[in-house]
């Protein structure tokens, strides 16, 4: 039972967001969700009937496809494919990095679970969206939040036939039984992580604490193992959370290393199960002493180099530890994290493109997943030649000072660290090919490559008389 003065409380709070229109609060929440990452597939199935319901048949407007979504940009240059709100920027909590905390003077906003549902088919009928986004913060307790997310969860799929795809953020701390029944309403859920320690969480989030958000994490990933298994044996078992679940780091806001973040990340992957854990660089929204001041803006290089560094381990086969350790604790904002791996472990290279296994082929810069395979399928055939890499898709600016064809290398290379970096970074540098990344730069008539010649008139002579 909630608290009488809470519930009056609630009570007002929506009388007075109702007095909004629904393009006023769409405006605020819409704004006010644009801090959370949600660029990703669907990652599931879910077909729905073109016309709706007819003829008596279930169905439904809308269909979900495993292969993906419709994604389109927002102006910040951030991928947005779903009508991505809040339901509400009212909180009880006053973490230092939120826009939204109840510290800050803001416009505040709520919707109702139909207005929601409006939203959503409206902008889908127009052929805005492919499905929704709906986090929230917290009004009165995450209990109350989180079932009034279910019943727009409910609504949409039940009252108004929507099988589109639904992301939804699980609010830590609710009861767990909304989260289990949201779970079946839901193609993908997710709970921010927030900050990657418990250090980080005491000094910038202090209503939050590490078990409140593992707990509901851990329910998600039990509940989706319990379905895959029932899917198993009963085909039309009830799915929960196709789509798996997700997490979200702000990176910046606190002093942890690129390597405690990437082994926070690994960890999430193999005890979680997680699908993606996203990185959102920090923005300074709030005067506070507690956080950074951020005067060259968010670190989105930094940000960059997070993710390729999550590729690497999601789908190349590396390990946290060999990409950063103690010695290392920060990614390279001069070279790519494969890059960067490739020439402080030399000792692997060259690599033979013509015996090398898959696992070794993925690690050479400029290979990617479906290059190594394209090689390993084409060498059956064929002794593959550096003309075929590049039309297999090998990118061959990065690939061509770590690999061999055939025993040889396309042009001599030093392997030493300085040398391959200065390659690789500076502009110059890679003059030497043309603009396919084949052929050698056109050597000068007066090119000397470091050749020391003597001065003075005797010295010319003899330079024009073939003496030297």
């Amino acid at each position: 039972m909630y608290d009488i003065h809470k519930h009056m409380f609630g009570v007002f709070l929506m009388k007075l967001t109702q007095q909004m229109s629904l393009t006023e609060k769409l405006q605020i929440l819409s704004d006010a969700a644009k801090y959370d990452v949600a660029c990703t597939s669907s990652g599931s199935d879910r077909r729905g009937t073109r016309d709706g319901i007819h003829a008596g048949q279930a169905g439904g407007l809308g269909n979900t496809r495993a292969s993906g979504i419709c994604h389109s940009f927002s102006a910040d240059g951030r991928c947005i494919s779903l009508l991505k709100i809040l339901f509400t920027n009212e909180c009880i909590y006053d973490c230092r990095y939120c826009l939204n905390r109840k510290s800050n003077d803001v416009p505040r906003a709520s919707f109702t679970p139909d207005e929601v549902c409006r939203l959503t088919i409206e902008f889908y009928r127009r052929n805005y969206i492919e499905g929704l986004f709906l986090s929230s913060g917290i009004l009165q307790n995450p209990t109350y939040t989180m079932e009034l997310l279910y019943q727009t969860l409910y609504k949409l799929r039940n009252e108004y036939h929507f099988q589109g795809y639904i992301h939804v953020k699980a609010i830590p701390g609710a009861d767990p039984a909304l989260v289990q029944q949201i779970g079946f309403l839901a193609d993908r859920m997710s709970i921010n992580l927030e900050l990657p320690t418990s250090q980080g969480l005491r000094l910038a989030a202090p209503n939050k604490t590490r078990k409140m958000i593992l707990s509901p994490m851990r329910q998600i990933q039990n509940g989706i193992e319990q379905s895959r298994n029932e899917l198993m044996l009963y085909r039309h078992a009830p799915r929960f959370v196709g789509a798996g679940q997700s997490t979200q780091m702000i990176i910046g806001a606190t002093p942890e290393t690129d390597n405690q973040l990437l082994q926070v990340a690994e960890g999430l992957y193999r005890q979680f199960g997680l699908k993606r854990v996203f990185y959102s660089a920090f923005v300074n929204v709030n005067e506070d002493c507690n956080l950074p001041a951020t005067t060259a803006g968010p670190p989105l290089l930094r940000e960059h180099r997070l993710y390729q560094a999550d590729w690497l381990l999601r789908f190349y086969g590396f390990q946290a530890s060999e990409i950063l350790d103690e010695t290392h604790p920060n990614l390279n904002v001069l070279l790519d994290p494969k890059e960067d791996w490739a020439v402080r472990n030399l000792q692997y290279f060259p690599v033979e493109v013509n015996r090398a296994d898959y696992h070794t082929l993925l690690r050479v810069p400029g290979i990617g997943v479906k290059s190594a395979q394209r090689i390993v399928k084409a060498r059956r055939s064929a002794l593959l030649r550096f003309e075929d890499l590049k039309k297999i898709g090998v990118t061959m600016k990065r690939a061509v000072y770590f690999i061999t064809c055939n025993g040889r290398m396309l042009y001599p290379t030093k392997l030493e660290e300085d040398y391959l970096v200065r390659q690789l970074t500076e502009p110059g540098a890679r003059q030497q090919f043309g603009t396919d990344g084949m052929s050698y730069r056109q050597m000068a008539l007066f090119d000397d490559y470091s050749v020391q010649i003597p001065s003075g008139k005797d010295s010319l002579q003899k330079a024009v008389g073939g003496q030297f």
